[in-house]
């Protein structure tokens, strides 16, 4: 797998890198911070990324660690004073090392130590090309995510979002690290782009494009850069979501007349109809296991969110406070719904407890949903005049970021599934 990573970096360099990278703004924490202090990286400097440094943003930026610089390089072939570090307030030391090999490349090393029980708690070592280091740093920020809290990092991943420089006459479907980083345009258009959806081994990307004047569903292959038509149905084609097992797309088409929920073959093939209502049913997701579809219809007068069998049959309702209710995502874990919902005439993003049917209000002002694949952040838009940004909110709400640029609006995130 992680050579699948290296090789959808080299692939996306071909298409395009953006120049406008997107800058983060951190506000709030975790109710309980991890104290770690970083070290700087021997001999970091002469690789073309600050390791230490891209490490520490990522740690800050999840809003679970208190970083404490260390002050100092420190590489992992260095004795640790574990008291003196103890003394200091942290309960982890990350060191390291970096080193230009004779072919190239970099060779990365690092050490994470418990200061609390004074031994070593993880390692990795791995050589990587001069654009890798970056990406290299991001999966030594997961480790230390993951060893700390006991769930997986997700500083290595990717998302997709729709960009507009020009609002109204272009739209970009980027694709860039989760920090926002190493933006790369995979496609253009001077009609909307609306809707892109990861498929589940983060070598594609399905979206919907108005550029031939009407909504046709695409799959675009981020590796070679190939484009493939998936749906170009009679009336509108649209909210392409993933299955599982990556074998079928569920979408929204109104070939009949009416909008109602499909399925088709990722090949192309084996289209079915799935509900049959007057209303209009649309924004189709699989819940994780693959056996649930979850979506949005105004069957009972207004949108709210119903779930049903994957393979047809009769629709539950879920949702029942507020004017309107649009948007599902499915947690990773298949235990929570986030959505948005129209209340006092604000829209807000909201979790749902599926057991229980207990509501959190995480964000106003807020559209189009994404969980981050540990289930522990939502991506969302926000902004519903003037510009328009992208935003992340833990699910405790406690941990809020915002990611802009300088200029255009930034809508319709979709945050990329793990890749090692």
């Amino acid at each position: 797998m992680k050579k699948l990573h290296i090789l959808l970096f080299s692939a996306t360099l071909l298409m395009g890198t953006a120049h406008a990278q997107l800058r983060v703004e951190i506000s709030g924490v975790g109710n309980n911070q991890i104290p770690v202090a970083i070290a700087a990286f021997a001999d970091e400097g002469m690789a073309p990324q600050q390791v230490s440094a891209i490490i520490r943003a990522d740690l800050e930026r999840s809003g679970m660690f208190k970083v404490i610089d260390a002050r100092q390089a420190i590489p992992e072939t260095a004795a640790v004073d574990y008291g003196a570090w103890k003394a200091s307030g942290a309960d982890a030391l990350v060191v390291g090392s970096v080193q230009k090999l004779a072919d190239g490349r970099f060779a990365v090393r690092y050490k994470l130590y418990d200061t609390a029980k004074g031994g070593p708690l993880s390692s990795m070592s791995d050589a990587v090309q001069p654009e890798g280091t970056r990406l290299e740093a991001h999966r030594i920020a997961d480790d230390v995510y993951e060893k700390l809290t006991g769930v997986p990092g997700i500083f290595a991943t990717r998302i997709a979002y729709v960009a507009q420089p020009v609002p109204g006459k272009q739209w970009e479907l980027n694709v860039a690290d989760a920090d926002g980083e190493n933006v790369i345009h995979a496609f253009r258009s001077r009609q909307p782009i609306i809707s892109p959806a990861w498929s589940p081994d983060g070598t594609k990307v399905a979206y919907v494009s108005y550029h031939q004047q009407k909504p046709i569903i695409y799959v675009q292959n981020l590796i070679t850069g190939d484009v493939r038509l998936l749906s170009n149905q009679k009336g509108n084609n649209s909210a392409p979501a993933w299955s599982p097992d990556s074998r079928t797309i569920a979408m929204a088409l109104s070939k009949d007349g009416n909008t109602e929920i499909y399925t088709i073959g990722a090949d192309g093939s084996g289209l079915r109809r799935m509900t049959n209502s007057p209303a209009i049913d649309t924004e189709p997701r699989y819940s994780p296991d693959g056996q649930t579809i979850y979506f949005m219809s105004d069957r009972s007068g207004n949108a709210q969110i119903y779930k049903m069998s994957a393979s047809g049959g009769e629709a539950t309702r879920l949702t029942f406070a507020g004017a309107q209710n649009f948007s599902p995502r499915i947690s990773p874990d298949g235990k929570t719904l986030a959505f948005i919902s129209q209340r006092s005439n604000v829209y807000s993003l909201y979790v749902m407890d599926l057991a229980s049917g207990q509501e959190l209000r995480l964000a106003d002002d807020a559209g189009e949903p994404s969980f981050a694949p540990n289930g522990k952040y939502i991506m969302y838009r926000t902004g519903s005049g003037g510009q328009r940004t992208l935003a992340v909110v833990s699910v405790d709400g406690r941990v809020k970021q915002r990611l802009s640029n300088q200029a255009g609006n930034i809508t319709e995130p979709s945050w990329g599934p793990f890749m090692k």
